[in-house]
């Protein structure tokens, strides 16, 4: 008899597991359409403004998301805290001059400075050197700089090239950039040569769009002294090279080389200490406690100017009230007796659209441990149709990126999990290694794989139409097919939370160059 209980052990133990799963699976009733369109009309809503990381309309999203999970029942992550705090910079252009001869200048109308590459301090050059176009390409023999000594003096250059200004056409910033006529490609040059500061003529003047006096954020404050960059228009060209002319062009016709001019800029750049946050909450498991999985999507976007607001209905407002309406189904199946084994951290961040920072800092500073913590299901944008679809049930589908990466466990327990809930079409076009797009190092999950943790990224594909506009707003969200999605991986959430083991980590993550 004790040897038939001790063969039968094992069996028991399985369908109890599988009980525990299908109790927790059939809560998944609370993720309806309605519910989800009710969270991310709050989300997506004007009175966010667009969810900007470090602004005020980023803080009310917190705000919400952390009544939410306490409404729900849900313990905060971070000790008492529901929020992860991270320091966020932002540079502040508060003084800046320019004049010739004595001669003052207007900001906007005549110059302005590259808020990234200036720093604080007042300029006095007396000699000033005419580079020509400031191009140098040994492919094609051309060197601007040839017989011209720029060692510690400012530099004068013309936008463009004898062929017109570069665009950024195909291939994107790093193909821009790596056009010799192009500002980056014109100051590495006059760095090389021992330029003191850059001074570009544009044809960008008056200008018809404001100079940003505010910098970009960053994540890490920088104190090295930058180099000086400025942008001037013919009228300061004239004045510093003795000319007249009204067109641009016509200055590449003056001699290069030395000319006499005092030219003094004055710039007083301050940096503003800024404060974002992750939102953590999480349900705690039953014997398996002490393990984690995580359910994640940024609540950021790119937030407004002027009167114009970038809603990110879609991104990612999608993924995080997909987070949180997984959030109310467990918190549901806790409260009628139902806890998942495992505990289940629900994370929606910040600083995405920034570069990842939110889950970069939480990588860097995490609250639960990364080799405890089983599996990260990332949610970013899940509530539209990839426009560039051609092939399939537009309506029936998700694509699934990580699924061979990490863990040979990932589309077993997946498609399985799909099979039992939506059944939609699991399309794995973005785990290709040779994605254009880089799909894979392009969302919040990234920095759970760079860590070993293995990680699934579910997401539309929508790279087109609506993507990073104003126009990506919430009457364009398509909530049947949204709450399909969540609700598979809501399935796959229950089956990584009760199994007996945590995933594997077999397959080593390859990175490429990026």
């Amino acid at each position: 008899m004790k040897k038939i209980i001790w063969i039968l052990l094992p069996f028991i133990s399985t369908m109890a597991v599988a009980q525990k799963g299908e109790a927790l699976t059939k809560f998944s009733s609370v993720i309806t359409a309605e519910a989800l369109k009710a969270k991310l009309s709050v989300i997506a809503s004007a009175e966010m403004e667009g969810r900007e990381t470090a602004s005020p309309g980023q803080k009310r999203a917190a705000a919400y998301i952390e009544s939410e999970f306490k409404r729900m029942g849900l313990l905060p992550g971070n000790g008492n805290s529901y929020q992860q705090t991270y320091p966020v910079f932002q540079d502040n252009l508060t003084e800046k001059s320019l004049s010739v001869n004595g001669k003052s200048f207007q900001w906007d109308n005549d110059f302005s400075f590259s808020l990234q590459t200036i720093t604080t301090g007042k300029w006095d050059y007396k000699d000033v050197v005419f580079a020509g176009y400031g191009i140098v390409d040994d492919s094609k023999g051309v060197n601007d700089y040839a017989n011209l000594d720029v060692k510690g003096k400012l530099v004068v250059v013309l936008e463009g090239s004898t062929t017109g200004v570069p665009t950024m056409g195909q291939g994107g910033n790093r193909a821009f950039n790596a056009n010799p006529a192009s500002p980056m490609s014109k100051m590495r040059a006059a760095v090389a040569k021992g330029a003191a500061g850059l001074l570009t003529v544009t044809a960008n003047f008056p200008r018809k769009v404001p100079a940003e006096t505010k910098g970009n954020m960053y994540l890490k404050k920088n104190d090295a002294a930058g180099f000086l960059m400025a942008s001037i228009s013919s009228s300061i060209a004239n004045a510093i090279l003795g000319k007249t002319v009204t067109n641009i062009n016509d200055l590449a016709a003056a001699n290069k080389g030395n000319y006499t001019a005092a030219v003094s800029l004055v710039a007083t750049k301050t940096t503003e200490n800024l404060e974002s946050s992750n939102v953590i909450a999480y349900l705690p498991g039953t014997d398996k406690k002490e393990e984690y999985l995580f359910l994640t999507g940024h609540y950021d976007h790119l937030g407004k100017r002027g009167n114009v607001i970038w809603y990110g209905a879609d991104d990612d407002g999608s993924g995080t009230v997909g987070v949180m309406q997984m959030a109310e189904a467990f918190s549901a199946a806790a409260k009628a007796g139902n806890k998942p084994r495992r505990t289940i951290v629900f994370m929606t961040v910040s600083g995405e659209e920034k570069g990842l920072w939110g889950s970069q800092y939480y990588s860097e500073h995490p609250l639960f441990p990364l080799e405890k913590t089983t599996a990260d299901l990332n949610t970013d944008m899940i509530g539209r149709v990839d426009t560039e679809r051609t092939s399939g049930d537009s309506l029936n589908y998700v694509y699934v990126i990580g699924h061979d990466k990490l863990s040979s466990d990932l589309p077993v327990i997946n498609e399985a999990a799909n099979k039992k809930s939506s059944n939609i079409t699991l399309d794995y076009k973005y785990d290709d290694p040779n994605d254009k797009n880089m799909i894979y190092y392009r969302s919040d999950h990234y920095n759970f794989a760079r860590k070993g943790v293995p990680i699934l990224f579910f997401y539309d594909g929508m790279l087109l139409a609506d993507y990073h506009q104003p126009s990506d707003t919430i009457e364009k969200i398509n909530f049947d097919l949204m709450q399909k999605r969540t609700k598979m991986v809501y399935f796959t959430a229950c089956e990584i939370a009760n199994r007996d083991e945590m995933l594997k980590r077999d397959i080593p993550l390859n990175m490429p160059s990026r």
